[in-house]
């Protein structure tokens, strides 16, 4: 009976197990069959936060939103509007009006007691490569306005002359030392207010020792302050992540906002438009070029390194046709080659003589005098090329009256300082005091095999792309032809920005804590800052 029975209950329960089973078939069909979530994305902030958070525009990991990387024409389409007007023309009256204000023609003139109390900041070179050595002039120019001080140029020891002083022309705004130590004694500032003449110096390159970052220096009370080391345009834009509000708001006025890449003024060439000037003779071997005529409409330099690379000029060749192309450029526009490596120059001018007119500085052909007495070579051939030195400030002037466009090729790294220093003249050139923007467009060229790592091997914080050059950027790219920014970043901010390891290892030496993808850790700087010694280094002069 009791067998019979489980059979009976077993075979009530066949029926609910077979209900059972279907029910669970068909809702796992419909499982199957019902449409997939979109794919998340993440949502990055572009907001500008003076450190009061631990984020930036970039998380601590995983894809940024669908890619995880970016080719370099990718990473370039912030910069395709070209200058940006309004916040530049906003830069230069900031920089027209300080100059007024701090200029050496109205300092020098103040009472004796205003002049002590006012303070200076000292730009000085070792005339080595131009655009490293612009550099330290044009950082000390864009401290001076931070910090609300007069611009002094350093002069060379022995023969008093300005840094390039044969080639470049300064404006009279700024002072020498000479004159600060004259008036210094003039005016009586020890004997009659008990203050002396002293600089505090801060080496940039000496992470340990510098101040960049944990010091006010709106605070600072010596009279001269010379901030040593900066050979690029990064050194300035550490103020952005100074602790102090203060600097970082001084430094966010004049900089712009590190994470709208795309809407950043055009600040070196507006220092260097209202700073320097080809000397005269240099402008008149530009005008033997030019003969007469209009600017040129492209120019395009060649950092070759005495290298006839095919892949680098094939590449080049691609950037100015589509240089024209973007510029609706008719007819036959002028293109100005300019390279380290004339032999390079005089190869490449049939092909681009095929679809434009071309222009170079031919040196062995121009009969000015001035140039009869200076060196013809320098020890630094292989750096800077066989040509006399005097020939890169022609090739600068020159490249620099570009109407529309600048492009970038080398052998091995794209967009240096003075590839950077020619794109920031010609655009400040071409921007009128009343434009509202201006198409002028900087463009960098990549052959293939630079970008088989993606950017990993533009390192140096003097290439335009070292900030490109970590994980975000992909291996294996095609040849590429990008828009660059005119204002070369100094942080990790932007949406595609990423760092070298090389460079992570670095800023930790400036007490900065740096993720794989560029996020800055402002309590670890914090509480570098508060536990670090106070380094202050100082010269008295005696007069």
């Amino acid at each position: 009976m009791r067998y019979g029975g489980g059979r009976k209950r077993r075979l009530l329960l066949q029926p609910f197990l077979v209900l059972c089973a279907t029910v669970t078939g068909l809702g796992l069909l419909m499982l199957a069959l019902r449409p997939l979530d979109p794919p998340i994305t993440v949502d990055f902030p572009r907001d500008f936060e003076f450190g009061d958070s631990n984020s930036s525009s970039l998380d601590g990991g995983g894809i940024v939103g669908e890619k995880p990387c970016a080719t370099v024409e990718e990473m370039g389409k912030d910069f395709e509007t070209g200058v940006v007007g309004k916040e530049t023309l906003r830069v230069r009256r900031i920089i027209e009006d300080h100059f007024v204000l701090n200029g050496a023609s109205r300092i020098r003139d103040l009472p004796p007691e205003q002049f002590c109390s006012h303070g200076f900041v000292l730009g000085k070179t070792a005339e080595a490569g131009f655009g490293n050595e612009m550099y330290k002039v044009l950082t000390a120019a864009a401290l001076s306005i931070m910090l609300n001080r007069s611009l002094i140029i350093g002069q060379t020891r022995h023969i008093g002359k300005y840094p390039f002083g044969d080639y470049i022309s300064y404006s009279n705004f700024t002072f020498t030392m000479n004159e600060i130590k004259h008036l210094w004694r003039q005016n009586g500032c020890k004997s009659k207010y008990g203050r002396q003449l002293v600089m505090r110096t801060d080496d940039f390159e000496k992470p340990a020792q510098t101040n960049v970052l944990c010091s006010n220096w709106k605070e600072w009370k010596q009279p001269i302050i010379w901030f040593q080391g900066t050979t690029d345009a990064v050194a300035a834009q550490f103020f952005l992540k100074n602790i102090y509000s203060q600097m970082r708001i001084a430094a966010f006025d004049l900089f712009g906002d590190p994470q709208v890449l795309g809407s950043r003024p055009n600040v070196f060439g507006e220092l260097m438009r209202i700073l320097i000037s080809p000397s005269k003779d240099v402008e008149a071997a530009v005008n033997w070029v030019i003969g007469g005529e209009d600017n040129p409409d492209i120019s395009l330099h060649m950092r070759m390194l005495m290298n006839r690379s095919i892949r680098a000029v094939q590449a080049a060749l691609y950037c100015i046709k589509k240089a024209i192309q973007s510029q609706r450029l008719m007819s036959r526009p002028k293109v100005v080659v300019v390279s380290d490596t004339p032999s390079l120059v005089k190869s490449i001018v049939p092909n681009i003589s095929e679809f434009a007119e071309v222009l170079y500085f031919d040196y062995e052909k121009f009969k000015g005098n001035i140039f009869e007495g200076l060196p013809k070579s320098d020890f630094r051939v292989k750096d800077w090329g066989p040509a006399p030195r005097w020939v890169a400030f022609v090739d600068f002037f020159l490249a620099s009256r570009a109407k529309y466009a600048v492009v970038s090729g080398a052998h091995r790294r794209v967009g240096t300082t003075y590839a950077q220093l020619i794109a920031a003249l010609a655009a400040t050139r071409n921007l009128g005091d009343n434009s509202s923007s201006s198409s002028f467009s900087f463009l960098s060229s990549f052959q293939s095999n630079m970008l088989t790592d993606g950017l990993k091997n533009q390192i140096g914080w003097g290439h335009v792309w070292n900030r490109y050059a970590g994980p975000l950027s992909c291996p294996n790219q095609t040849n590429q032809c990008s828009f660059t920014p005119l204002l070369p970043p100094g942080w990790w901010d932007g949406l595609w920005q990423s760092p070298i390891p090389r460079d992570i290892n670095r800023l930790a030496a400036y007490g900065i804590q740096l993720s794989g993808l560029g996020t800055v850790d402002y309590d670890s700087l914090q509480n570098y800052c508060s536990s670090r010694k106070n380094v202050e280094r100082a010269i008295t002069f005696n007069l």
